[in-house]
């Protein structure tokens, strides 16, 4: 490579936040270069309950509706918050108390509702923050948003800055891993696209990996028949050879890129079955992880396999759980997505910890958004629904130091404004990054002539969680 390719390459490379050295003292454990933050965590595990669960009916206890059923919505609540189209037209909004009893669970005398007995049994375990908001009120914008701090697309996902900053633990597994498991109320147009686990504009090594359920775990792993390793370890050298020859030419870092991925697939042809061969996991587990947990692809499974990648090293576990978007039936579909989830999550909490795992495994629940206190639609005795809500929803947190047996912010007493103690997008990811280590701040990548990051220009810590 010429000299003026050298320094290009350098100055590119060290330009950002990240320097090749930073990141060599980051992954031997070394003080950070991003904040000297103390790690609290080393991996998360990230729950999203893709369609936005109804907080009202899950979390936030709000038994003063009651009396108020059916009684047109206080349009001095509803102020000139931003609704939907679906109901900003719908001459009659009235108000929709929970179908749903609650209880006090634990020491922390957390309020939870009855679809969710299980995750009430580890109510200590878990800081549930009340507060949380968001600007976007459709999906694609909003689960975006989340995860990757635009509501536009191209942005680095969660996952990917995670990799970038840290890298990954393990030398046979990628850091960053995605699955997904269709809950049992979900519909056709309930979609997901891979860039929401896409790399943006970091280089593409840092894009999640997808882990299917059905073939090959993942796409093209497999060699052809006919074709043993030796072979197969014969044809990458000559390609990394003939990349090489390629990268001294051009100097394009996607050039080494591709020669690390192509060597981390010969090696996930076998880290990879061993890690989906669920053999070698007792009766007992199963029976924790309840009755689907056997099933390949079911949220129970992808729980179980959550919990074996985080042994391996995989610094962010993402598992996307389809069915949560209740403009109608949500009674019933709400019982059957939390059927789905409630027993896998409180067995995933419950598994970290008697492994001595959960205190550097940071584990979040939640969705892009929360529902409406009044219904869509029609109202009836036994069936509703509730549109799309992001001035206020709950998401849960477990383990990495943050502080459980905590219920984290309030709403008003119509679950639809924050009253007390917000948490926005951004602060929720600058508080996340926080306890793996990293100041929010300095994680930066420069493109198009600026530095970007994950939480944009915003986010504060959300120092009363920790």
């Amino acid at each position: 490579m010429s000299l003026s390719l050298a320094r290009r390459e350098i100055i590119r490379n060290t330009g950002v936040s990240l320097g090749g050295m930073a990141l060599a003292s980051l992954l031997r454990g070394n003080v950070s270069a991003l904040g000297h933050i103390a790690p609290k965590a080393k991996r998360i595990i990230y729950l999203f309950m893709h369609g936005g669960p109804s907080q009202l009916d899950l979390f936030d206890h709000k038994p003063g509706l009651t009396k108020m059923h059916g009684q047109e919505f206080p349009a001095s609540v509803m102020g000139t918050q931003r609704l939907t189209g679906m109901t900003s037209s719908q001459k009659s909004k009235p108000v929709t108390s929970s179908l749903f009893k609650f209880a006090r669970h634990g020491r922390s005398g957390a309020w939870m509702s009855e679809l969710l007995p299980h995750t009430a049994r580890i109510a200590d375990e878990l800081c549930i923050i009340r507060s949380m908001n968001t600007e976007a009120i459709n999906h694609d914008p909003a689960v975006t948003y989340l995860q990757t701090g635009h509501q536009q697309p191209g942005r680095p996902s969660f996952g990917a800055w995670l990799s970038y900053g840290l890298g990954c633990e393990s030398e046979d597994l990628p850091a960053f891993v995605v699955m997904v498991s269709r809950g049992s109320a979900a519909r056709p147009a309930d979609p997901l696209y891979a860039r929401l686990w896409g790399s943006g504009f970091l280089p593409s090594n840092h894009q999640g990996v997808a882990l299917r359920s059905t073939g090959d775990p993942v796409l093209y792993l497999s060699s052809p028949s006919g074709i043993d390793p030796a072979a197969r370890r014969d044809q990458l050298d000559v390609i990394a050879a003939l990349n090489r020859k390629q990268y001294e030419l051009h100097g394009d870092p996607e050039i080494t890129t591709r020669i690390s991925q192509y060597e981390m697939a010969f090696r996930m042809q076998t880290s990879v079955p061993e890690l989906t061969d669920l053999r070698t996991e007792s009766t007992s587990t199963f029976d924790a992880y309840g009755p689907q947990a056997k099933q390949p692809g079911t949220f129970a499974a992808n729980c179980l396999l959550a919990r074996r990648m985080a042994e391996r090293g995989v610094r962010f576990i993402q598992l996307y759980h389809r069915g949560w978007d209740q403009h109608y039936n949500l009674p019933s579909d709400l019982r059957l997505q939390c059927r789905d989830i409630d027993q896998p999550c409180a067995a995933l909490i419950h598994d970290l910890k008697q492994r001595g795992m959960l205190e550097e495994t940071l584990v979040v629940w939640g969705g892009e958004f929360g529902r409406t206190t009044y219904s869509q639609g029609k109202l009836e005795a036994t069936n509703h629904g509730r549109d799309h809500h992001g001035a206020c929803f709950t998401m849960w947190l477990a383990g990495g130091g943050i502080q459980p047996g905590l219920q984290y912010g309030e709403t008003d007493d119509f679950c639809f404004n924050v009253q007390r103690d917000p948490v926005h997008v951004h602060d929720l990811n600058a508080t996340l990054l926080h306890q793996l280590g990293i100041d929010h701040t300095k994680l930066t990548f420069r493109s198009q002539g600026r530095d970007y990051r994950l939480t944009d220009v915003h986010g504060k810590l959300v120092r009363g969680i920790l």
